[in-house]
């Protein structure tokens, strides 16, 4: 194998293939990026048994090959070479090693057999769509902060992608941890309908959350009951889902909470950040008082003091003190995209609807705190 790519590409490829890889193996070949010279160019790719991911990048080929190389450190090397260079990268068919050039850099990088790495046959993937690059980000973006990191719940551990055969039929995205949920839809793509109702795994969600912002407009999405493949452009992931039965969450979505506060979401936030300063790192609570026309936020915390913030807001129901987690009510309001908030109360033990004023096609629920 010899070819020469462009050093920005190549770095550009490997940032995006390398981060799949674990930097603790078991299994040596899994440490290694697979880099393949063809008629198409140079193809990347990276696997940890789970989630694959596969870039081609434009390269000078002048002999075709493949080889594996650690990843994590020709990403490194490539990284560090100059900006501008070119890098040449020659490998024997009967040598176990890779030789790196740019400029006057030169580095030999021990290969493992292309034989030994393993490919991650996704099978029939028989439901596919298109999807705009801002509708999946929405998707995933808006719901991502509240998939659990709880293990022993893993099917919690992702962000739960299905259908919703209304008129007109939606593309719905969930993801929750037992103390909030977030839920976003869109108007469903076609080829959507029917499709079956996915757990998309945290760490996959993390790798769209970074591909999208790299990408064309479009991303096409094929999808089975176990495995669902992304394709943005000249990136291909593809990944294993969880297999486990996410939740009724419609039973938890509160309908008949008649206590309505408008508040302005910045000028809310800030205050909720304000005030739960003083509050304990373990508990977080902060404390929502409301009356007519008016929201105290308070925090006692008997080792460090205690702070108040009174805001002017539209609430004329009666009087109700309830208290959240400060870290998770900031969470959420970071995902509101309209100027006011609208929360749904129905009383200090059950939880609470959070969204825009406007309903902008998202909806969020929290569970309230002692306090």
């Amino acid at each position: 194998m010899k070819v020469t790519v462009e050093r920005a590409e190549l770095l550009r490829s490997l940032s995006h293939v390398h981060r799949v890889v674990e930097r603790r193996n078991t299994i040596p070949i899994l440490a290694n990026v697979l880099i393949r010279a063809g008629k198409s160019g140079l193809e990347l790719k990276a696997t940890d048994l789970d989630l694959e991911i596969v870039e081609t990048l434009p390269a000078e080929v002048k002999q075709a090959g493949s080889t594996t190389v650690p990843a994590h450190m020709i990403y490194d090397i490539v990284r560090k070479l100059p900006e501008g260079s070119q890098v040449e990268l020659q490998a024997g068919s009967d040598r176990g090693s890779i030789a790196l050039r740019a400029g006057r850099s030169r580095f030999t990088l021990q290969t493992l057999p292309e034989t030994d790495f393993p490919d991650l046959a996704a099978g029939e993937l028989p439901h596919k769509f298109s999807l705009a690059t801002a509708d999946l980000k929405r998707l995933v973006n808006k719901t991502q902060f509240a998939i659990s990191t709880e293990e022993t719940r893993y099917y919690l551990n992702g962000i739960y992608l299905h259908a919703v055969e209304e008129k007109p039929a939606k593309l719905r995205s969930v993801a929750t941890d037992g103390h909030r949920l977030a839920q976003v839809e869109i108007l469903a793509p076609k080829g959507a309908s029917g499709m079956p109702g996915v757990i998309v795994p945290r760490k996959t969600v993390a790798e769209i959350q970074k591909l999208v912002e790299d990408s064309g407009d479009e991303v096409e999405i094929e999808l089975s009951a176990s495995k669902i493949r992304f394709s943005f452009g000249k990136v291909t992931l593809t990944s294993k889902l969880i297999d486990g039965t996410f939740p009724d969450y419609g039973r938890v979505i509160p309908v008949g909470n008649d206590k309505t506060l408008i508040v302005e979401k910045a000028e809310f936030a800030a205050a909720v950040d304000r005030v739960s300063t003083v509050s304990s790192e373990r508990g977080r609570a902060v404390k929502l008082s409301l009356q007519d026309g008016k929201l105290t936020l308070s925090v006692t915390n008997p080792d460090s003091g205690s702070a108040t913030e009174e805001l002017e807001v539209e609430y004329s129901a009666e009087a109700l003190d309830i208290g959240f987690n400060s870290r998770y009510l900031l969470d959420i309001t970071s995902q509101l995209e309209g100027q006011k908030a609208e929360l749904k109360f129905a009383d200090p033990g059950s939880p609470t609807l959070i969204r825009d004023q406007d309903e902008s096609g998202a909806l969020y629920v929290l569970m309230p705190m002692r306090v």
